[in-house]
């Protein structure tokens, strides 16, 4: 077991690192459809601002800690020998940067023996900042701004509950997903798609929506915003007797935690 490696100090070279990435990403948003791959089918967009990010992420992070491993989305695995693994979305929410909808991240979580212990995602275009450590709270903060504590909503209900989701890339998967939705939607408040998981764990923190789900999530989606959001006090969980992404993963105000989670088990 790793038992030396400070969560806290971790974070602070994750943010540094968000920081000069989102600064990079932000400059490439005027040339974003300029170079534009496509990978699990034709609406799965990669650009070369996403690949030029994480070789920035990659070379900080290995510098600073070049005994560690890494889990990058656009360059697959390294193996490390510290028992610290990072994993690294540079850009959550490619569509919508390639787009210039406003709702993109620079994802980062740092994992200790195989359990996330820090993580930050920083949108890129709104400069909000989310962070937080295992045990030690979750975070927003806006541009140079003071850091704020965040908690989740508290809504009365089910019928009360404003839940984001998303959909995967292929045409079956969304053609299901979407029957899914139909379903829900008379049961809760609305639903609303913001187009990156990252966001969306990290939005439920804030309180901004009441739950979020999604199915097949990729670790790089989902590590530094699950932790932001079970830092805040959400319920961080997969369908019941199934961890999270294994295949939903859920994220949900305590409050209405029970009857999301079971109407999402009967529906799924």
């Amino acid at each position: 077991m790793t038992t030396d490696v400070d969560p806290a100090t971790l974070l602070d070279l994750a943010v540094t690192t968000a920081r000069e990435a989102a600064g990079l990403v932000a400059r490439g948003r005027a040339t974003a459809t300029a170079e534009v791959d496509v990978k699990s089918s034709p609406v799965d967009m990669v650009t070369a601002v996403d690949r030029a990010c994480e070789e920035l992420v990659v070379a900080r992070l290995l510098a600073a800690r070049p005994d560690d491993g890494l889990l990058g989305e656009e360059g697959g695995e390294r193996p490390g020998s510290s028992g610290v693994r990072w994993v690294v979305d540079p850009i959550d929410g490619t569509t919508n940067f390639v787009y210039g909808l406003p709702a993109f991240a620079v994802s980062i979580a740092a994992e200790v023996d195989g359990v996330v212990r820090a993580g930050v995602v920083l949108n890129v275009a709104t400069g909000e900042r989310y962070a937080a450590t295992a045990g030690g709270g979750a975070t927003l903060t806006v541009g140079d701004g003071e850091p704020v504590p965040l908690a989740v909503g508290r809504p009365a209900s089910l019928e009360q509950t404003l839940v984001a989701t998303g959909f995967g890339y292929r045409a079956e998967q969304r053609r299901a997903q979407g029957a899914v939705v139909a379903e829900l939607l008379p049961h809760v408040r609305d639903i609303r798609r913001h187009g990156s998981a990252a966001l969306d764990l990290c939005t439920v923190a804030a309180g901004r929506i009441d739950a979020y789900y999604e199915l097949h999530l990729n670790r790089w989606d989902f590590a530094a915003g699950a932790l932001v959001a079970a830092e805040a006090g959400a319920v961080v969980t997969g369908l019941p007797g199934r961890a999270f992404a294994e295949p939903l993963g859920i994220a949900v105000a305590p409050s209405v935690a029970e009857p999301f989670v079971t109407l999402l088990d009967r529906l799924h």
